[in-house]
């Protein structure tokens, strides 16, 4: 049973909201539409412009220089004017950091065809021209900011996102998000993909401008090159090399902050990003609260909310929320719209070239984690295996696998009729052996989440996980009926066994396992696994229905009724409960709740402390300046909670009758 819960956005609507609503899209019809009389300016008077050559300034035409009705030439210092240039009012000082104060005017700069907003400071920069500088803003000791004259910021053009090659190209805007982009690249629709094809085009003519923004409270110093590029309000752009045909989504809340030596071209970056240390960004999308740094490099991809690129490459990928590149690392042609994974040190997740074209690519699931070292032949499918986690220096054939919270570990021995490029998979290990890491990711990102347009959720053990660990059990459960005498014999006749004559299964025998092999074991701890937290998924579900009858006074004799409750989600956690649970009474499975909490923070203790036991063996001090698991700020909220819906089971079983 397959059933789908998350309401995706129609990406033609999308668009369309974002005509309506954009900050952006406002502020440059602001500017398209500004004009010296809409400001209130006037032109110089003759003593106004004595006092102006005065202070060593110089125009090609006075008379097409607009000032306000105060207006002191005595903040205007060593500067040349041309074309139509629009002065605001110099009163106030502008804060820079440190709580530096400077005073506001205009200084060493020559400026072509631009308007300056009130109280703005421009200072020790060779060429400003056809731009909008907003009230408050900081431009000084920078090369060229230079609008060509028409542009519409980075909108509008076309990526291929999760593929090198052509073929899912998806055009970009300002406001984009993971989810509309992965519905564009990967459900390639021709009524959907024109739909969008007709909004993006409308959002391009509403974005196109003749000048330049920089928006009201924003810094840009110490860069060399700014061209055709919008940045945002409360944006901070320092000591950038370049910045090229991009816009910039900023806020009071959501400041940007592009730092040292970066390079950004063809971009768009959203709110509360940040591109520093010399990291490179072209033709690409930096989702609400992404990083990419120290010397990382983005091309043609989306990077997802609150993700982290320090030090890798990533190209032509559509990447999810809370994606960790922490290291150098590749990633190529991956659609990873879930996230939520990590890429070790020295990972390759890049085998797109087969010696033909680069046109190969990968799904990685949810939460997958690739290790150190490892390699991935593409083309790979592990979108129905979430959080898996792809062991050290495992190479990994081309494959698909469907097993989730798996580990995928290079083979301890060699095992006749066993392909010896094959690794050893150990279905739901995630879920028996390193519960704590599920536990921890999910606390994690929701306290690290800033997002707050694409909203992300943080449920590991959610409807549509839980169907895939229905349909891995159930593969693992038919492998003994799939084992017939005849292939038990082939196996046991070419030695296709371990070590104590037990059969090893391959892809052969089970589907979605990918080209790994399976133990006889692996398979039992597997079973048991997914069959645990499925059941604590239901009986979750179990616990809700009976508070909300309860609280709502409901007759709480029909909880187990289909359709009684009238919720989507509870109708597929009461389908599973039934069938995990036949003939069990409410407080019996209760009772079954309880003991699961217990028994998933015990584990999640057990998890952690597997690090100590190996910890104390190695490294002589370790146990004085690590803190012991029952410590651990995860394990102590893990085993409160089972404390806590413990007790308010027991309390709820009291109001039951039966």
């Amino acid at each position: 049973m397959t059933v789908h819960f998350d309401e995706k956005p129609v990406p033609a609507e999308a668009v369309r909201k974002a005509i309506q609503e954009s900050s952006f899209l406002k502020g440059v019809a602001a500017v398209r539409e500004m004009t010296p009389a809409s400001r209130g300016l006037r032109q110089l008077s003759s003593t106004e412009i004595d006092a102006l050559k005065a202070e060593n300034n110089a125009a090609e035409d006075w008379t097409r220089v607009w000032v306000p009705k105060t207006f002191n030439p005595r903040k205007i210092i060593d500067c040349y004017f041309c074309g139509d240039v629009s002065l605001g009012e110099f009163r106030d000082k502008v804060v820079l950091d440190h709580g530096l104060q400077l005073g506001s005017g205009v200084y060493n700069c020559t400026l072509q065809d631009v308007s300056v907003g009130d109280n703005a400071l421009l200072r020790n920069t060779g060429l400003i021209a056809n731009y909008h500088i907003g009230a408050r803003a900081v431009v000084q000791s920078c090369g060229r900011i230079v609008c060509s004259g028409r542009t519409s910021f980075g909108n509008g053009q076309h990526i291929s996102l999760g593929l090198e090659t052509q073929g899912r190209d998806t055009a970009l805007y300002a406001e984009i998000t993971c989810d509309v982009a992965a519905q564009i690249a990967a459900d390639r629709v021709p009524a959907q993909v024109e739909a969008y094809e007709r909004a993006i085009a409308e959002y391009v003519v509403n974005a196109t401008s003749g000048k330049g923004v920089i928006e009201a409270g924003a810094v840009v110093q110490n860069t060399l090159k700014l061209l055709d590029v919008y940045v945002g309000p409360e944006t901070v752009i320092d000591a950038a090399v370049s910045i090229e045909n991009s816009t910039i989504l900023s806020g009071s809340d959501e400041g940007v902050y592009i730092g040292a030596g970066a390079a950004i071209r063809n971009s768009l970056i959203q709110w509360g990003c940040r591109v520093e240390n010399h990291a490179v960004v072209e033709s690409s999308v930096c989702c609400e609260f992404s990083s990419v740094d120290t010397h990382a490099s983005l091309k043609h991809s989306l990077w997802g909310q609150n993700s982290v690129l320090s030090s890798g490459e990533c190209v032509n990928s559509l990447v999810g929320p809370f994606v960790g590149m922490h290291h150098q690392s590749l990633l190529i042609s991956a659609f990873w719209p879930q996230g939520k994974g990590n890429l070790g040190y020295g990972a390759n997740v890049g085998s797109n070239h087969t010696g033909k074209a680069p046109d190969q690519e990968i799904w990685p699931g949810e939460g997958v984690f690739f290790g150190l070292g490892v390699n991935v032949k593409f083309p790979a499918d592990f979108s129905s295996a979430p959080y898996s986690l792809i062991a050290a220096g495992v190479t990994l054939m081309p494959q698909r696998v469907e097993m989730p919270f798996s580990l995928i570990n290079v083979r301890a021995e060699s095992i006749p009729g066993v392909s010896p490029a094959y690794n050893e998979i150990f279905p739901g290990w995630v879920l028996s052996d390193n519960i704590y890491a599920i536990r921890r990711n999910e606390r994690k990102y929701a306290v690290r989440n800033r997002a707050s347009r694409a909203l992300s959720g943080f449920e590991v053990f959610r409807p549509d996980i839980v169907d895939q660990m229905v349909r891995a059990r159930t593969a693992l459960q038919n492998a003994e009926r799939a084992l017939t005498p005849a292939r038990a014999a082939a196996q046991r006749a070419v030695g296709a066994v371990d070590a104590a004559q037990r059969p090893v299964y391959t892809d052969k025998d089970i589907p979605g396992l990918g080209k790994n092999f399976m133990r006889e074991i692996a398979r039992a701890q597997g079973i048991k696994a997914y069959t645990f937290y499925i059941r604590y998924y239901a009986l979750k579900g179990l616990y809700f229905g009976v508070k909300f009858c309860l609280e709502h006074d409901r007759d709480l004799s029909k909880v187990l009724e289909p359709g009684y409750i009238g919720d989507h989600r509870y109708e597929h956690e009461l389908a599973l409960l039934l069938a995990e649970f036949p003939g069990l009474s409410v407080k019996a499975m209760l009772r079954e709740l309880a003991d699961a909490y217990h028994k998933m923070a015990h584990d999640t203790l057990l998890a952690k402390e597997k690090d100590d036991f190996r910890g104390v063996r190695i490294i002589p001090d370790y146990a004085s300046i690590h803190l012991p698991a029952k410590d651990d700020t995860f394990v102590r909220i893990t085993v409160q909670e089972a404390a806590e819906y413990s007790e308010e089971i027991d309390g709820l079983m009291k109001q039951i009758k039966n």
